[in-house]
């Protein structure tokens, strides 16, 4: 009889472990260009690191950077919304899974342009770049440096 709950209470933990998981994994949703191939890119490199998307083609991703209280001027080819923050550019997984974990009193993060060697622009050049913490009314701080 104990043995008998002791394996109905192993088999009910096993399965609610994957479910625990798929709870708790980031869902990116990310506003692009149809036809931009290095968003896509980045999407790959965000679901290979354990971060779900939902992608939408949309006419201006730069009105959800707008929304989402990322200045212009901070401006790349896509932006995404995760857990109430703006995610500008290629930025790397592992910066907003910081971000998530971190809770920081920010609007996003954002990688401007778009420097060689970031997430979805990999290429056999790799420039430094910043990944900006961005502060209402559009203040920046360097969040990480990669060079």
């Amino acid at each position: 009889m104990i043995q008998r709950i002791l394996n109905r209470a192993a088999l009910a933990a096993t399965l609610c472990i994957p479910v625990a998981a798929m709870a708790a994994a980031p869902v990116i949703d990310v506003y692009k260009s149809e036809y931009c191939g290095c968003c896509e890119e980045w999407v790959k490199h965000l679901e290979a690191n354990g971060i779900k998307t939902r992608v939408a083609n949309v006419a201006n991703p730069s009105d959800y950077r707008e929304r989402g209280g990322i200045p212009d001027a901070l401006g790349s080819c896509h932006t995404g919304m995760v857990g109430g923050y703006a995610i500008e550019g290629h930025v790397p997984a592992s910066e907003i899974k910081r971000l998530l974990a971190e809770k920081p009193k920010a609007k996003g993060l954002a990688v401007p342009a778009m420097p060689l060697g970031s997430p979805g622009m990999e290429g056999p050049r790799k420039d430094p770049y910043d990944v900006l913490l961005v502060q209402a009314g559009g203040r920046t701080s360097v969040y990480k440096h990669y060079n």
